[in-house]
């Protein structure tokens, strides 16, 4: 029996990226950020990373939506995608339209300066999000030496903060984000590469954790 997946994702001036799920009476589930009753109930919030075991395309049903975008700029800036694809997942649960309290925007969640910075004309764009987002993360890389857990945790928390601190800064969340994310690079790694539509998988492209 086939389970229905229904999705409503508001426009970017959704209040945040908290996404609810309901059941409906037929078995569908539908996800949405704007609940319009009370019979949902909240499945990921701005502070939620999904780990390896809540990957799934039912949980996630956008979650290859991009990879062609993805490989594209990962070949361009010399990242790997499964590195691109794990903070794109942690950062916005793959809604393009994901907006956080802070102001941050998008698939790849980059603050309004970021954005401008990296030559984004348009965050909320999904091509022009991922190209910022993995352009910066090119240059976290190329920062911190190549280290991914020093470019994660400048990713979250700043590179000021990892240059202050002399590594992964001493704060929860952050330490919590390198985790977690790191989990999902070895898993789009490993496991799970991207690739691009119709193509056989390959093998594994990326530094080690």
């Amino acid at each position: 029996m086939w389970i229905l997946l229904a999705i409503h994702l508001a426009s970017p001036t959704a209040r945040g990226t908290e996404i609810y799920r309901a059941e409906l009476a037929d078995g569908t589930l539908r996800f949405t950020d704007s609940p319009s009753h009370s019979g949902y109930e909240l499945f990921m919030s701005p502070k939620d990373i999904p780990t390896r075991k809540q990957v799934s395309m039912r949980t996630f049903p956008l979650l290859d939506s991009f990879d062609a975008q993805i490989l594209a700029a990962s070949q361009r800036h010399g990242v790997s995608p499964a590195l691109v694809k794990a903070v794109m997942l942690a950062e916005s649960g793959m809604n393009p339209n994901a907006r956080s309290y802070a102001g941050a925007m998008g698939l790849m969640q980059l603050m309004p300066a970021t954005a401008e910075n990296l030559g984004v004309q348009d965050p909320w764009d999904p091509a022009e999000s991922i190209e910022g987002g993995t352009r910066y993360l090119a240059r976290m890389l190329q920062d911190f030496g190549g280290d991914v857990r020093l470019a994660l945790a400048a990713y979250n928390a700043g590179p000021g903060n990892v240059k202050r601190y002399n590594g992964i800064p001493p704060f929860p969340q952050t330490q919590d984000y390198v985790v977690k994310v790191s989990e999902l690079y070895r898993m789009f790694r490993d496991s799970r590469p991207v690739v691009a539509p119709s193509s056989p998988a390959t093998g594994s492209i990326g530094p080690q954790l």
